[in-house]
């Protein structure tokens, strides 16, 4: 099962919320992030989080060039920047959401995006706002004796 965060987008007083403009970001790797870093900010709009990935690589490369690294020490950190983006990815696209004004509103979890979003919009009201999940009334706990015993010690002088 996978854990989705869902954002609301910015809202004018006048506009109702619509459902199809909600987005759910999946937490976890991200195969494609990985593999295709670039291309795969372009394909979700991250343009802010390119320009710094592209500035990010482009003085590693001149520190590694300035460094004298070997072609295998930059490979190496070239696969390493690639891996970052791909458990990272998750949260650049939050980060870039959050920019353009989407509030985060629910962390829901199911099989696959349509279980998500099922599961979301099951709890939603038609003006929507989200109507609380029925909370089962907590159980009366006993009160415990006051003692001057802290965890799970015995009390001095008392039995063992």
């Amino acid at each position: 099962m996978s854990v989705y965060t869902v954002h609301e987008p910015p809202l004018k007083a006048s506009e109702p919320a619509d459902p199809d403009r909600y987005v759910f970001v999946r937490d976890g790797f991200h195969f494609w992030a990985f593999l295709l870093g670039p291309v795969w900010m372009i394909w979700r709009g991250l343009w802010l989080v390119l320009l710094c990935y592209l500035l990010v690589l482009v003085a590693i490369g001149f520190g590694l060039y300035a460094a004298k690294v070997t072609d295998g020490a930059a490979v190496t950190i070239g696969f390493l920047m690639a891996l970052l983006v791909g458990f990272e990815a998750s949260t650049l696209r939050r980060w870039t959401l959050k920019r353009r004004g989407f509030r985060d509103v629910a962390a829901v979890v199911g099989d696959d995006l349509e279980s998500a979003e099922r599961r979301f919009f099951s709890t939603w009201d038609e003006r929507g706002a989200r109507r609380p999940a029925a909370v089962a009334p907590a159980p009366h706990m006993p009160a415990r004796p006051a003692t001057d015993v802290v965890g799970l010690f015995p009390e001095p002088g008392g039995p063992r």
